[in-house]
């Protein structure tokens, strides 16, 4: 399978540099640039591309809002937010838009397809050091709070598995922390994403923040 991509930013340098590193992959092919929202968003509904690599801010449409419109009118596209430790703010709307994950702009080459590659396969990437950021900066819930709502669904273990998703730990991570089989947390994900109605682990991550199921204090397994 060959990943389609368009790429989404301003900055024409950019465009340029991580055009260079999809192009030299042979499962990626470049199909279409965009220097604004707007025009991200008629790329992706014209060539229906696997993956959109946004921008966060730019002119005439940021990337939030074409987040947003990308993931309502082309289900079938992933986005996958590029952003700066300063821009978390809009990372989190983003996320809350639809976004298949996000990574920091100095992320390198193979960071980059990785999370390209993982994305388009249905997973979902979310930076550790900036989920950190969005924890420190929104989370107000603490360990001990008894989330209500949605949240009442889950067992202890399901919760478990949702704060450490929310954490940014990989299924492999989970499955050290708690002492189980990688398939046996990919299994609980997919249920608690199906009770939950969620989309995908991005979508778990937000629940997890909305819910006061994560606490804003520096976890030392994470340092």
């Amino acid at each position: 399978m060959t990943i389609r991509v368009v790429i989404a930013d301003d900055q024409a340098l950019v465009r340029t540099g991580f055009g260079a590193i999809i192009r030299a992959q042979r499962d990626m092919t470049l199909v279409g640039e965009a220097a604004d929202g707007a025009a991200a968003v008629d790329l992706a509904l014209l060539l229906r591309p696997d993956i959109v690599l946004m921008d966060v801010r730019m002119p005439r449409m940021d990337g939030i809002a074409a987040t947003r419109a990308i993931v309502a009118r082309a289900p079938e596209t992933r986005v996958l937010v590029l952003t700066t430790f300063d821009l978390d703010e809009y990372v989190f709307r983003a996320l809350s838009a639809g976004a298949g994950g996000f990574l920091l702009k100095d992320a390198d080459a193979g960071e980059l397809l990785r999370a390209i590659r993982a994305v388009c396969a249905g997973d979902a990437v979310v930076a550790p050091s900036a989920t950190r950021r969005l924890l420190d900066r929104y989370v107000t819930g603490t360990p001990d709070a008894a989330p209500g709502g949605a949240a009442d669904q889950l067992t202890e273990r399901e919760r478990q598995v949702v704060v450490r998703v929310a954490q940014g730990l990989t299924n492999g991570e989970i499955a050290n922390a708690l002492h189980l089989a990688e398939s046996t947390v990919k299994t609980h994900i997919n249920r608690i994403l199906a009770k939950l109605e969620l989309r995908d682990r991005v979508a778990l991550v937000v629940f997890a923040y909305d819910a006061g199921l994560v606490a804003a204090r520096t976890d030392p397994e994470r340092d």
